[in-house]
Formats: C-alpha cells, structure tokens, sequence
C-alpha cells in the first residue's frame, strides 16, 4: 500500500502509480539524492518556444522515463492536446495511454487494462486521471 504524498491518504495501486509518474516527469535529474538518475527531463525542456519538435521530445521523453520506472504502465499512445490559445500561454496538455499492469513492479506482467491519464504543464501542472 502506497500513501498519498500530500495528505497521507491510502492510496490505490492505480493511484500510486500515476503519483510515481507525476514525481518522475516534474523531478530534475539528479535532485533526488538517494536516486540521482530518477527522472524524466522534461522540467529541464520548460520554458522553451513550444513548436513541434519540442512536443515530439517530451513525448519521446515522457514514454521513455515510463518504460525506465513505472513498471506498472506500458505506454501504448501519447496525444498533444489544448487549444491554440492555451499554447500561446504556456500552457500544454497531453493525454497517455497506457496498458496498467497492477502487478508488473512484482514480476507479473499480466494486463488488467488500459487507461488514460492527462498530463498539463503551465500554471497548474500535474498529472490528472
């Protein structure tokens, strides 16, 4: 059993891992200090001039740090989202498919689903389900 980082509430199996992904993908590389490679790179991409060459990155980065270490999703398809307005302000959206393998982190890769979560960057950054 996993607990919420904020609140200390009991926390699902699916939960727990998508609080894995939301401190993997906001995690610089190299601030955590018993896990200097823990990370995704993406906190290091902010702030650049969003066009399509940086959001074909973050996506690339985004499933890469998932397949390194959150065993219990498999990345099965990566959409940019928001509107152009949204973009224009700094603000970008993504939604990730991924196959939940509860108990892949324990040696079974069996797949109980797929499920999509989303992803923001911009003032109210975070993963959502």
């Amino acid at each position: 059993m996993d607990f919420d980082r904020s609140t200390g509430a009991p926390l699902s199996n699916y939960q727990s891992a998508l609080q894995s992904v939301e401190i993997l993908f906001f995690s610089r590389i190299g601030s955590h200090v018993l896990l200097r490679e823990l990370g995704a790179g993406l906190v290091e991409l902010l702030g650049r001039h969003l066009n399509a060459r940086l959001f074909s990155a973050l996506m690339l980065l985004m499933a890469a740090a998932i397949d390194l270490w959150e065993p219990r999703f498999r990345v099965r398809r990566i959409t940019p989202g928001g509107t152009v307005d949204e973009l224009r302000q700094g603000v970008a959206k993504f939604a990730i498919e991924v196959e939940f393998r509860p108990r892949a982190h324990l040696g079974d890769p069996s797949v109980e689903g797929v499920r999509t979560f989303g992803l923001r960057f911009g003032r109210t950054a975070g993963v959502t389900e």
